[in-house]
């Protein structure tokens, strides 16, 4: 397989500094306090049975549990691919048994993840095929639905489907967000997750970001007293940006350059141009406030 041309569809063909600001997801870090959630935001394994890739995740996944999470956050393209039109239906049922072994290992912490446009099985022989599509995915991950959200110790928590018409939220997931989000009391500090980047550093470095970009931005500054930062994966490039005060944070790739040594515009061994492979950590406050450490695993 030809790992480079994974994105390439996405216009992915450029770089972005990891290092310095990028590491840090807030530039004046809350005074030494306990926070009330650590989470860790994995994104982009693209697990499969080359490169000795399971055995690296284990061991990315007993490092995360050594950083005292409270969950994992999932962000999407969980399996190395689904999405190709030569992909058979042994394929894809071989990526996902890998996927579920894997995870086994972090029980009992809770994983909630998103979809990644990677994860479908788009070529089924029908849309009536139980492996057809978005609902088997859904069923994979052990998710509620295809996108849904739920609150940890006042902290809400927003996971998003952009996997629909040129990368966005289709018109009936955007009424219930804007519905999520009014409910909410006013000041609930809240997290939102999409596979693809909402705004941010990577969409205009490589594109892959969401189409409705500004309708989103013009939401969250309805709701800017709850909305504190968005995550993403995708570009496997880190980055953390902020605008009118909310945080958006590409989280790298835990796979890096698809758990293969790179290329001659990598910058080291598995990196994707000037990102490593690796995970984030989050340390949420009860006052809002967080912090975002991208950590290069090293496996």
């Amino acid at each position: 397989m030809n790992r480079r041309s994974i994105i390439k569809g996405s216009g992915l063909l450029a770089a972005a500094s990891l290092f310095s600001p990028v590491t840090k997801a807030i530039a004046a870090p809350a005074a030494k306090r306990k926070p009330i959630l650590t989470v860790a935001h994995i994104t982009d394994v693209h697990i499969s049975a080359e490169e000795n890739a399971p055995e690296r995740f284990i061991k990315c996944l007993a490092a995360v549990k050594k950083q005292g999470v409270d969950f994992i956050l999932n962000g999407g393209d969980s399996i190395m691919d689904a999405s190709y039109d030569n992909v058979p239906r042994e394929q894809v049922t071989k990526l996902w048994g890998i996927w579920d072994r894997c995870i086994e290992t972090v029980r009992p912490f809770e994983v909630y993840s998103c979809l990644g446009n990677h994860d479908m099985w788009w070529k089924a022989p029908s849309k009536q095929d139980d492996m057809y599509g978005k609902a088997y995915v859904v069923k994979r991950l052990n998710i509620p639905a295809r996108y849904y959200s739920f609150t940890k110790k006042n902290w809400h928590f927003i996971i998003l489907d952009g996997n629909n018409d040129a990368i966005s939220l289709d018109e009936e997931q955007f009424k219930w967000l804007e519905n999520d989000l009014q409910q909410l009391a006013p000041g609930t500090p809240t997290l939102v997750m999409s596979h693809f980047p909402i705004l941010g550093i990577t969409p205009t470095l490589v594109g892959g970001g969401h189409s409705d970009h500004v309708k989103l931005k013009n939401l969250f500054y309805k709701h800017k007293d709850k909305v504190r930062i968005c995550l993403s994966g995708h570009n496997h490039l880190a980055d953390n940006a902020v605008y009118n005060g909310i945080r958006y944070c590409c989280n790298g790739a835990m796979s890096g350059f698809w758990w293969g040594a790179g290329d001659k515009d990598s910058a080291g061994k598995g990196y994707y141009f000037e990102t490593p492979p690796g995970y984030a950590i989050l340390r949420l406050y009860e006052d809002g406030q967080v912090e975002n450490d991208y950590i290069a695993h090293g496996y």
